[in-house]
């Protein structure tokens, strides 16, 4: 998976669409998970952006993306322009396959935090009924509301970090008591009072030590990766009771002791969330009808594995999924990426619904194609390249909705399924998320190039090259990259559980690398996916704003001295290895402000390339003392005061550290006797009303 990085808005050329690059969050990194604006932006301010859809040399209209901003969170309207041309069989696949993605929500709330939904209730029911609170405390309660949405909880989505409510707590108290006289409902505890749960929940709304991380994968001396970490995927386990304990379920399960054993409570029907899971299934099984023969094999095979849990069927599943590679709609559902496990074992459920954009797809599509060719001049080790790249699918999507570990903040591409067996032998899909793309596009400011490129020549390559450049780094990261390479037969057709908690930053950089690596390569404008006569400026508009990207994503970690977010550590640690063993890049000062400035393409270049080669063998090989050391080296400690001026820098040209997406809103359209006759899409560009609609409330 992707979550953003530096890409930016539409440009036609004669080829096709560049985007002028921005930076971009999350992650999801890049983001991510992966993913602001130049004027002074108020709540419910809004930027109009022009939106580059149905072709060049067409009229388009203006509408805002950027809704608002939330202390250093931008919150971004997300548009499916191509919805309204789906056949009624496709929008109405779309409508179950939108209800069973909302079905499963509170899964991932549940498994990012312990408190999370009796936290998420208690802030609902206070802004849902505000006759009496104060009016500042009420302020205060809906900005932390909202960066709880974004946010899946009180933990920020890309620094794992806490962060706190901005009142007092006996001015909380006083809210609740206000929200509590004028009707709302609280999640009391048997014989408590609403001022006892404000007491019994303090800790959790203002403590910033109190269970002060969700992901910890580099902890301090004497603490445990799991014990640190406040994620709800384990209830007091540690690493060291899991050396003799064989999972069955290692992807589908939280771990607990009971009477001093290891439980695993499997995600299942009958199981941990049966209720959402036997609701996901049932509008799945109301999708079937109206998909495509093999999505209906696809989602059969999912239904099975949503009842069992069952490593087997999940396998069913990924292969049948794999094998769909003509739908024009599809979903991914389940328990997916391991990021939010300190291990790398656990699987963070999600939901996306979305459709393929033809007009976007050409490019990813013959990058598939090739990936052969790609494989066979990899710059590793010959015995670490597959002979024979089997089955990828790759297509330019427009998400309809995402939720759990993709949504609100959402990733820009996506490979799956990762079984590298399954990858191995049947293949796998890659999907760039086009709409989100141009989202987080039209809703950046532009002049933060300015203020991190060090010459105006660096600047105009980046608005007139630097988009271009990024998508189709971005595609090669997905396509070709998690595509490629295989490992040594000893490891089972798995590296993770050797690599454990290195293992999704060492796979991101590898991803990234190969893309680095190859977009110098003549084959590219051979194939036509990039023009000869800009090639050179592509390459380099990609390696400056690679570069530039490990200060700006400095901005999103506001305290401490460490990354703990795995594509944001693969960032900063391919930068660093390069500016540590090459002189591709040079660290500069000018008016006592700090530039990283790329200054050589082609040491850059080659410098990439050994590193692959190094990351590659790691992998096969599963290396976990080399992953350790690569990423204690050079991509998780950084330097605060570095930090510090960077955030003063983004902050005077209103660059936020992350984005997050209102969603589009689907409402079916049914004749007399219930028959669905056409579904609707709207945009509500609003968080906090998509929100409440969510939780079945509404403003008053």
């Amino acid at each position: 998976m992707v979550l953003s990085h530096e890409i930016g808005p539409a440009q036609r050329v004669k080829m096709e669409s560049a985007y002028q690059e921005t930076e971009k969050a999350s992650v999801g990194e890049d983001a991510m998970r992966g993913r602001g604006a130049g004027i002074l932006v108020v709540a419910c301010g809004m930027v109009l952006g022009t939106v580059p859809w149905a072709g060049a040399g067409q009229e388009v209209a203006d509408r805002p993306y950027l809704l608002e901003r939330v202390e250093d969170a931008a919150v971004v309207q997300l548009y499916a322009d191509g919805f309204e041309t789906l056949s009624l069989r496709e929008k109405t696949l779309i409508w179950h396959l939108y209800q069973a993605a909302l079905a499963g929500r509170d899964i991932y709330y549940d498994q990012r935090y312990e408190h999370n939904l009796e936290m998420r209730e208690v802030l609902e029911e206070i802004i849902t009924h505000p006759v009496g609170v104060d009016s500042d405390v009420l302020g205060a309660i809906h900005a932390y509301t909202k960066l709880f949405w974004l946010n899946t909880g009180p933990f920020n989505n890309l620094t794992a970090r806490k962060f706190t409510l901005d009142t007092t707590p006996a001015a909380f108290s006083a809210a609740i008591a206000a929200a509590a006289r004028a009707g709302a409902s609280f999640p009391t505890r048997d014989g408590e009072t609403t001022a006892g749960m404000a007491r019994r929940m303090e800790s959790l709304f203002f403590d910033p030590d109190f269970e002060p991380i969700v992901t910890n994968k580099t902890p301090g001396p004497g603490e445990d990766l799991l014990l640190s970490s406040a994620n709800n995927l384990y209830k007091d386990v540690s690493t060291t009771d899991l050396e003799q304990f064989e999972e069955r379920y290692p992807l589908t399960s939280r771990l607990t002791k009971v009477d001093g054993r290891l439980v695993e409570e499997v995600y299942k029907v009958g199981g941990r969330y049966s209720q959402e899971i036997s609701e996901i299934i049932r509008h799945l099984e109301a999708a079937i009808p109206f998909a495509s023969e093999p999505m209906k094999k696809a989602l059969r095979a999912n239904i099975a594995y949503y009842r069992t849990g069952d490593p087997a069927d999940q396998r069913t599943y990924d292969i049948a999924w794999v094998e769909d590679q003509l739908s024009s709609v599809d979903t991914i559902n389940g328990f997916t990426e391991v990021y939010m496990d300190a291990r790398g074992a656990k699987g963070a459920w999600e939901a996306l619904v979305f459709y393929v954009n033809p007009e976007k797809t050409g490019a990813i599509k013959t990058l598939a194609a090739n990936a052969q060719w790609f494989e066979d001049r990899m710059p590793w080790d010959p015995k670490y390249r597959k002979e024979e790249v089997t089955g990828i699918t790759a297509n330019a999507i427009d998400v309809v909705f995402e939720t759990g570990d993709s949504g609100p903040v959402t990733p820009i591409g996506i490979n799956l399924p990762n079984d590298q067996t399954v990858r191995e032998r049947y293949g796998s899909k890659s999907v760039s998320l086009s709409n989100v793309n141009e989202s987080y596009d039209l809703s950046r400011p532009a002049n933060y190039r300015q203020e991190f490129a060090w010459s105006e020549e660096e600047a105009e390559r980046s608005r007139q090259w630097g988009g271009l450049a990024g998508e189709m780094t971005t595609n090669m990261h997905e396509v070709i990259g998690h595509a490629s390479g295989k490992l040594a037969e000893r490891l089972g057709g798995s590296a993770q559980p050797d690599l454990k908690e290195q293992y999704s930053a060492l796979e991101e950089a590898r991803a990234d690398l190969v893309g680095l690596h190859f977009l110098p390569d003549p084959k590219l404008v051979e194939l036509g996916v990039l023009p000869g006569n800009a090639h050179e400026d592509i390459v380099r508009a990609e390696y400056e704003g690679y570069t530039r990207n490990a200060l700006l994503q400095l901005r999103r970690v506001r305290e401490g001295s460490q990354i703990e977010q795995d594509h944001m550590r693969n960032r900063q640690m391919i930068v660093h290895w390069l500016m540590a063993n090459t002189d591709a890049i040079e660290r500069r000062t000018r008016d006592g402000k700090t530039f990283y400035v790329m200054n050589d393409w082609r040491a850059f270049h080659d410098g990439v390339g050994a590193l692959l080669a190094e990351v590659q063998r790691i992998k096969s090989e599963g290396d976990y003392d080399a992953a350790k050391d690569l990423f204690e080296t050079h991509g998780i400690h950084f330097d605060p005061a570095l930090r510090d001026e960077v955030v003063s820098r983004v902050e005077s040209v209103g660059l936020p550290s992350y984005s997050g997406f209102v969603q589009p809103r689907l409402e079916p359209v049914v004749d007399a006797s219930g028959v669905i006759t056409d579904v609707s899409i709207s945009y509500p560009q609003d968080l906090t009303a998509q929100m409440l609609e969510y939780s079945g409330k509404r403003m008053p």
